[in-house]
Order: structure tokens, then C-alpha cells, then sequence
């Protein structure tokens, strides 16, 4: 298991690094976007959109395994439908959102029956980082990790 997890790593670490690198000024990589592979991409299309307010953003696949989300200026989500391993994935490797309330997003992740928690899985227990900012985890319906906080 801590072979997968090694390599789950290093993929993460691969993907953000060189995947859809693009070049910014003085030749510097700039972030483009993160690709994700999803079991069942109308599940988390739904997850994406609904429960972490995501945009849909033109792809140019036009099909039904892609689905492309704005995550930040000049940054994409890609969803990709595909034969994913059954993996249970670290919450090292996570993917991070801020907001503006963490008790407001909470709240909203109620709505939806989301469990979330501190970094150790205490259900409905924020983190407090050395630096001041509150988060919390929870995962998507692949098993991602997703940490969401307040930092400004």
C-alpha cells in the first residue's frame, strides 16, 4: 500500500509540475490546470459544480468524458472519465480552495451531506495552520482530498 501511495505522489507531484505547463514571462512555468480521473464524471460534474460552486469552462473535447472547471485566472480543473484505479488516496495529496467564510461553506457543505473535518478526520473539527488560517478536509466522490480555508 505505501507503494501506491509513493506513486500516487509522485504522479500529483508530476501533474502539477509539468502538466499543461505553460510559459509566462522570462520563461517561467506558470500554473494551467490539474487533471483529475473520475469514475463516474456526471457524479462529479455534480459534485463540482454543486457542491464546490465550480464553473463549467468550454473544453475543446466536446464529449462525454471531459469536463473542464475555472479554478482560478487562467487556471482549469480537468475532469476526465476514465478507467481510474481503486485507489484510497493520501490527504497529502490534496487539492486546496479558498473562501471567504469557512463557517459559511460548512454550512453549505451540510446542505449536501458533505463529512469534512480537521487533518486527523475529526468530523466537523476545523484545522488551525501555524499561520492563522482555518481549514477543513473532506473528499469528492473519487476519493480526492480537498482541503478548503480562509486564507485571503
Amino acid at each position: 500500500m505505501k507503494k501506491t501511495n509513493l506513486l500516487n505522489l509522485a504522479l500529483l507531484l508530476f501533474a502539477l509540475t509539468f502538466s499543461g505547463i505553460c510559459y509566462g514571462q522570462g520563461n517561467k512555468p506558470t500554473m494551467n490546470h490539474v487533471a483529475i480521473c473520475a469514475h463516474d464524471l456526471k457524479t462529479s460534474v455534480a459534485f463540482y459544480s454543486d457542491v464546490m460552486e465550480l464553473t463549467k469552462i468550454p473544453n475543446p473535447f466536446h464529449d462525454t468524458v471531459h469536463q473542464w472547471f475555472a479554478i482560478g485566472p487562467n487556471n482549469a480543473l480537468h475532469v476526465i472519465q476514465a478507467g481510474c484505479p481503486t485507489v484510497a488516496h493520501d490527504i497529502n495529496n490534496h487539492l486546496c480552495f479558498s473562501v471567504p467564510s469557512i463557517e459559511e461553506f460548512m454550512k453549505h457543505l451540510d446542505k449536501f451531506n458533505i463529512k469534512y473535518g480537521d487533518w486527523n478526520g475529526t468530523y466537523k473539527k476545523t484545522q488551525l495552520r501555524a499561520d492563522g488560517v482555518i481549514q477543513i478536509y473532506f473528499q469528492d466522490p473519487d476519493g480526492y482530498w480537498i482541503e478548503v480555508n480562509n486564507a485571503k
